[in-house]
C-alpha cells in the first residue's frame, strides 16, 4: 500500500473542520513531506507507516507553538484517525488522497 501523495486532511476541531494538505514522498528509503494549511507550510517529522497505521508529527508555529501528533488508520484512499494537539488534547480527523 502506498500512501505517498497528496491527501487532504480534514482534523474535527472545536471551532468547527480545519482542512490542510498532507504531501508524503520517500527520501532515502524513509517517509518525508510536508502538511499546509491555513496559508502556511511546515516539514513533517516522524512519518512511518506500521501495516495500516500512518503517524507524524507536524510542529507549527503560528496562530500558536503547538506539536500535533497524527497517528489514522490507511483504507485505500482514505484514512481515519486522531490528532493530540499539545496540552488542547486530542480530535479526530478524517483524510482522503487525491493522487
Amino acid at each position: 500500500m502506498s500512501v505517498e501523495g497528496k491527501w487532504t486532511v480534514t482534523i474535527k476541531g472545536p471551532t468547527g473542520p480545519m482542512a490542510t494538505t498532507l504531501t508524503l514522498e520517500q527520501v532515502d528509503g524513509a517517509l518525508a513531506g510536508t502538511q499546509s494549511g491555513q496559508g502556511m507550510s511546515s516539514p513533517i517529522a516522524a512519518a512511518k507507516l506500521e501495516g495500516s497505521t500512518l503517524s507524524w508529527i507536524n510542529n507549527v508555529t503560528k496562530p500558536m507553538k503547538l506539536k500535533l501528533e497524527f497517528s489514522g488508520v490507511v483504507d485505500g484512499p482514505k484514512m481515519d484517525g486522531k490528532v493530540k494537539v499539545g496540552f488542547m488534547g486530542s480530535f479526530p480527523f478524517s483524510a482522503v488522497k487525491e493522487s
